[in-house]
């Protein structure tokens, strides 16, 4: 079984599809209808287990999220997970009792189940493209904002009874993001400060350190009527952007359960269909994918970030890459658990729907964006930077990775002008390491160690980053005055030129201060190697 899932992971690497489409396919190989004939019709465990697996999944997006590229998409995706939310659950329910014959309690209930967009499956074809920043981060977000009134409306649809009003749903809804909100926060914030001030007796205890703290931010949401899945990803996304001690395996450690949390997942939810009862569902699930996707989906864009004037290419890509993946699927075990007459094909239906629209959609996404200029390959590569604190010292050794489109390549030692108290002090280029002096030329592929002591550690993480992001004249780029301190304490500040404007404006933030030669200091005398960049 494990070396299936390792060939569905390949597979799927390589031909860009989502790899949701490979695990289904293992479960429904192996269940009812296929070769294993494995009989499986327990709603309530796959539930369950479903649950578990999502929280894994969106702590493991959390922990990936970048502040500074969600920050500014922020307002949008939060729109765009709530009054979209609405939108496509009302243009695809309409359509379901219309178009298809269900009753309303069903036609909302599959409105609803499927108005939730998956982010691994958006950017497991979107992983060779890079887009411009606006784009992954509304994506990104939304995609982890959207499952929690998803989620609570699926339940009041699907609780025996008459459906509540709207307002109802509506205070229903925002008093549970709201604790969901407060909730993820504080666990975040507070998880972040024990991790930073509690030196815990091995490395490897902290990414377990890190899951647990999302785990608790879950269950610390739902006992408090919150909402989980949200406070789970804010949670994460705190620890993620905190500067935690091995950052790097940290997140590494995430993805890793991720991936099996949705391998276990996946073929679960494959084990729990039965195969030849789609056929009955296959049109049905056609028609209304079709509306999801050419009427709903972009409605639901193009009312919500109506406010925020983004150019209509962004929009066009943020119609098509609206994604179903795990969560639907998930989310159609509701009603089987809670009995609602016709839960069996509400289940088929989302399935079929996922799977088909997840194959037209999934390898035309990179097209689309290549077709809009939606590319953004002028973008540097963010550096890759762990943190091992060295207690007993009070400082840090910094390893830091020099990614291939980094504008770090070409850059002296000297040129970095770090903080007094950092120096570089090992690269290690091509399997082989030696000391660097100052006119030592950087290049992509190296491998930097770096000590800083505690004081600022933050300060010289800051300025590799700028630099990694705008080469040597970062400090200069986006900014008007550019503030350096001297050997003796004193500051200086020189009023240049407003530089490039707003696209540089990150760059320079936090790479004000530095010194020319800081990062010579406590160099061991070595040959001083000047390569060709």
């Amino acid at each position: 079984m494990l070396l299936i899932a390792v060939a569905a992971v390949r597979i799927s690497s390589r031909s860009g599809l989502p790899s949701l489409l490979l695990y289904l396919g293992i479960g429904v190989a192996i269940g009812q209808d296929g070769i294993g004939n494995v009989a499986f019709d327990n709603a309530e465990l796959t539930q369950v287990i479903g649950y578990a697996a999502l929280v894994v999944i969106l702590a493991e997006g959390g922990l990936g999220t970048k502040w500074k590229e969600i920050k500014p998409a922020l307002p949008a995706a939060v729109v765009l997970s709530t009054v979209g939310v609405a939108v496509s659950v009302g243009i695809t329910a309409t359509a379901a009792h219309y178009l298809v014959g269900l009753d309303w309690r069903q036609a909302l209930i599959i409105g609803a189940v499927v108005s939730s967009t998956d982010a691994a499956a958006v950017f497991s074809v979107l992983r060779k493209v890079p887009l411009p920043s606006r784009v992954t981060g509304v994506l990104e977000a939304e995609s982890g904002f959207n499952d929690a009134p998803v989620v609570i409306l699926v339940v009041a649809f699907s609780t025996a009874g008459p459906v509540d009003a709207w307002y109802l749903l509506v205070g229903t809804i925002a008093l549970e993001l709201a604790i969901g909100v407060a909730v993820g926060l504080a666990v975040g914030f507070l998880g972040a400060y024990g991790l930073r001030h509690v030196a815990l007796p091995a490395s490897g205890l902290y990414p377990i350190a890190v899951m647990a703290i999302a785990v608790v931010a879950y269950a610390a949401g739902a006992l408090a009527h919150g909402s989980g899945f949200l406070a789970v990803y804010l949670a994460a996304m705190v620890l993620g952007n905190a500067k935690l001690p091995h950052a790097p395996a940290n997140r590494g450690f995430a993805e890793g359960l991720g991936w099996i949390a949705q391998i276990g997942m996946f073929v679960l939810l494959g084990l729990l269909v039965t195969p030849h009862e789609l056929v009955h569902d296959f049109w049905p699930a056609v028609v209304i994918g079709l509306v999801l996707t050419v009427v709903a989906r972009p409605m639901e864009v193009l009312v919500s970030l109506a406010p925020f004037r983004i150019p209509w290419q962004e929009q066009a890509l943020m119609s098509w890459a609206g994604l179903r993946g795990a969560v639907p699927i998930i989310l159609a075990t509701i009603p089987m658990v809670a009995q609602i007459e016709g839960s069996e094909r509400i289940f088929n239906i989302v399935f079929v729907l996922v799977v088909v629209y997840t194959l037209v959609q999934g390898p035309t996404l990179p097209w689309l964006a290549k077709a809009l200029k939606l590319g953004d390959d002028a973008e540097a590569a963010d550096l890759g930077v762990e943190s091992a604190p060295l207690e007993r010292l009070r400082g840090h050794l910094l390893s830091v990775a020099i990614p291939k489109a980094s504008r770090m390549h070409g850059v002296e030692v000297g040129e970095l002008r770090l903080p007094a108290g950092a120096a570089v002090t090992l690269v290690v280029r091509e399997e082989k390491s030696f000391v660097p002096g100052p006119a030592t030329v950087l290049r992509r592929g190296d491998e930097l160690l770096v000590v800083a002591t505690d004081p600022v550690r933050d300060a010289t993480e800051r300025r590799l980053r700028a630099v990694g992001q705008g080469g040597k004249l970062a400090g200069w780029l986006g900014t008007g005055g550019v503030e350096v301190t001297s050997h003796a304490g004193t500051a200086t500040r020189f009023h240049l030129p407003g530089g490039h404007g707003g696209s540089h404006e990150h760059r320079s933030r936090g790479s004000s201060r530095g010194t020319s030669q800081g990062s010579s200091r406590g160099l061991s005398q070595g040959p001083d190697k000047k390569t060709s960049g």
